[in-house]
């Protein structure tokens, strides 16, 4: 009436199954590759432009700038340092700029410090700013949620008014 099912009874092995279990074993013993992160790559040190170097001409990077020698032309860089000695002729672009030498010529920077060494002749337009007593500066200051877009001289009221 009534007769035993072999589907679980354990049989004569087939090729097939024979082929499925060892593959079976192997990717039992293979090891699963773990994920390890890596570590941050570490942010490369600023380029340092030496006292005894003169530049005449443009210098832009996405890294880190510290003048120390003579540049005559604008720079754009990511932080910009001019060294207590340094003198910049052009105008200075970055994220970050710490004047603690000469800059003759606009500075612009979402943070742009003046420490008291600084000696600055030009407009500063910023985000935010800082001027330690004893910095000397002579220009304007102006403050702009963007200060490093190119185009972002806003008129002065009242100057050039009834010009066509």
């Amino acid at each position: 009436m009534f007769s035993k099912s072999r589907i679980n009874e354990p049989g004569p092995k087939k090729s097939g199954d024979e082929e499925k279990s060892k593959a079976d074993k192997v990717a039992q013993k293979a090891p699963i590759p773990e994920f390890t992160p890596s570590a941050p790559k570490a942010k490369p040190p600023a380029s340092q432009l030496s006292a005894d170097l003169v530049i005449t001409g443009n210098l832009k990077t996405t890294g880190d700038i510290q003048i120390e020698g003579t540049v005559e032309g604008d720079i754009r860089a990511h932080l910009l340092t001019v060294g207590e000695g340094a003198t910049v002729k052009g105008e200075c672009i970055a994220d970050d700029v710490v004047v603690n030498g000469r800059v003759v010529g606009r500075v612009r920077g979402l943070k742009v410090r003046l420490t008291s060494t600084a000696r600055v002749e030009g407009d500063i337009i910023h985000k935010t700013i800082a001027i330690e007593s004893g910095a000397h500066f002579e220009g304007t200051v102006q403050r702009q949620d963007d200060p490093l877009q190119a185009g972002s001289k806003s008129p002065v009221p009242g100057k050039d008014a009834g010009k066509a």
